[in-house]
């Protein structure tokens, strides 16, 4: 006895059709999938004339899905209809002459070709396009090596304890950046490149840092030469470090970044991933210089302005911050990070602990457990600032600057003298009496100051750098924020804006 049962699912009765490509779960927060209405975003952003001209050649050196190549097939079936009646001379036309690839993995090249051909085989039996004549299509996956030297990949520093692999298992050196020549891997001009680069390359280090590779295939791409480039990438470049120095001032200098949008909170297109410092894209037009349009979306929050990103030495991602940056900026005073200690100020680690007991000799030591102690004779550095007053601040900023409004600093704390701490703490200044210690350690805790510091933020640290807008005050005063606001001349609904952005901060004895 058989039974045959049909279970029809609800979803099919509702009407619910879900695209795959939404269903998908990301390999990892660095390999991360892009929703098809992101891609369609990026998409929107190039000349309409693009869809209709059937010489024109899209790029995607990093495919994972297979997403944008899936989209623009779509556009382009739209928009040659006139020129090429058949479907089927449509079809092979599109897919053996405007759209390439490279899987960054022979898992994704096999996504991508099933996304693209509706089949993991490009000539196999279910695809849809009937002119090739190999399995691979025009989406392309090769395994490379890494070039190893010094225990790093020259190309994108991976480190060679980590990820010098054997062949059952994924090196991660992908094609498009392992190469001085990414011309010589398609020996053809692309009209446009576009793509969701892997992010970043753990280094294989205990300080569990990764070095970055996105700037790399933005780099690379740019070498061939597109009439135009766009890529979604986190937004931690805009502040530079980690190696981003040189690609943050080229971008902002980069005058053909005809648009940017930004998200400052990147679960708003990428849902379930924590992605600090947010992400963007922008769109790299070969032929055009000049100002960039700057969109900045958050939440139901979006304001778009025409604006040079080169205007400070970081990129300030609220366009309403621009003006009272600018307020400050034009009385000419001294920054505070001239007065702000470099990381680690005493030269103690954070593996440091110290003694719970005082013994002779010891001073105070200021660690994450609280207070300790320590022998005085280790304290190798900073002694100009041993026997002053000291304010010490938190390097790890407070929660996330992702949904305002932030807290931003999470310690602020006036160290006597003879009192030290570790690495967890920078000195944000030092002083011959408490009085003045104190008044910067209230000046700090100001919505103002606060404000000025997130325009500088794009990670979880606060360092000297990222005081570069923040003036010096006379500390022999108290500073407030009725105060600041009445120096700066700020108005009403700058006042208003930066209350949005930053939250009261209280301080304790």
């Amino acid at each position: 006895m058989s039974l045959d049962i049909q279970i029809r699912p609800a979803s099919l009765d509702s009407g619910y059709n879900p695209d795959v490509l939404t269903c998908l779960a990301n390999l990892s927060n660095d390999e991360v999938f892009t929703p098809p209405t992101l891609a369609n975003a990026m998409l929107d952003q190039l000349p309409d004339e693009l869809w209709s001209d059937p010489n024109a050649k899209f790029l995607d050196p990093v495919s994972k899905s297979g997403v944008f190549l899936r989209e623009i097939a779509k556009r382009l079936m739209i928009g040659l209809e006139s020129q090429i009646p058949d479907v089927q001379d449509r079809i092979n036309h599109i897919y053996t002459k405007q759209l390439y690839g490279i899987g960054i993995t022979e898992l994704t090249a096999l996504l991508t070709r099933r996304s693209l051909y509706c089949s993991k085989f490009a000539n196999g039996k279910y695809s849809i396009v009937t002119a090739f004549d190999n399995e691979d299509g025009n989406i392309d996956f090769t395994r490379v090596e890494h070039k190893w030297f010094v225990g790093k990949c020259v190309f994108c520093g991976a480190s060679q304890s980590e990820y010098d692999r054997d062949e059952a298992l994924e090196t991660h050196a992908y094609k498009f950046i392992h190469t001085n020549k990414p011309e010589e891997l398609y020996k053809m001009e692309f009209d446009v490149i576009i793509g969701n680069p892997p992010y970043q390359l753990s280094t294989g280090s205990a300080s569990a840092q990764a070095t970055p590779l996105y700037d790399k295939f933005v780099t690379q791409a740019k070498k061939l030469k597109p009439r135009f480039l766009t890529m979604i990438i986190p937004g931690r470049w805009y502040a530079g470090g980690m190696g981003l120095d040189n690609f943050r001032n080229e971008m902002l200098s980069d005058g053909r970044i005809r648009k940017l949008v930004d998200y400052p909170n990147a679960s708003e297109v990428f849902p379930g991933i924590a992605l600090r410092g947010g992400v963007c894209y922008f769109v790299w037009d070969r032929d055009h210089p000049g100002e960039s349009e700057y969109t900045s979306i958050s939440g139901n929050v979006k304001n778009t302005a025409i604006r040079k990103l080169d205007e400070y030495p970081v990129f300030i991602r609220w366009n309403q911050a621009l003006k009272i940056v600018e307020k400050v900026s034009n009385k000419k005073e001294e920054s505070l990070s001239g007065i702000v200690s470099g990381v680690s100020p005493f030269g103690i680690p954070t593996s440091i602990k110290g003694s719970s007991t005082k013994k002779a000799g010891y001073i105070p030591l200021r660690t994450s457990q609280g207070i300790k102690y320590i022998d005085k004779l280790e304290v190798k550095t900073g002694t100009t600032w041993l026997h002053k007053y000291k304010v010490l601040v938190s390097q790890l900023i407070s929660g996330n600057l992702e949904t305002p409004p932030f807290k931003v600093l999470s310690l602020l704390e006036t160290l006597a003298p003879e009192e030290v701490c570790t690495h967890t703490y920078i000195v944000a200044g030092s002083f011959d009496n408490k009085k003045e210690a104190d008044n910067l350690r209230s000046y700090l805790s100001t919505r103002f100051v606060r404000f000025l510091l997130v325009q500088s933020i794009s990670n979880m640290h606060v360092s000297r750098d990222k005081f570069r807008f923040v003036p010096t005050q006379d500390f022999t005063q108290d500073w407030t924020d009725e105060k600041l606001y009445k120096k700066y001349d700020l108005k009403e609904e700058e006042i208003a804006f930066i209350e949005s952005i930053v939250k009261p901060m209280e301080l304790g004895n």
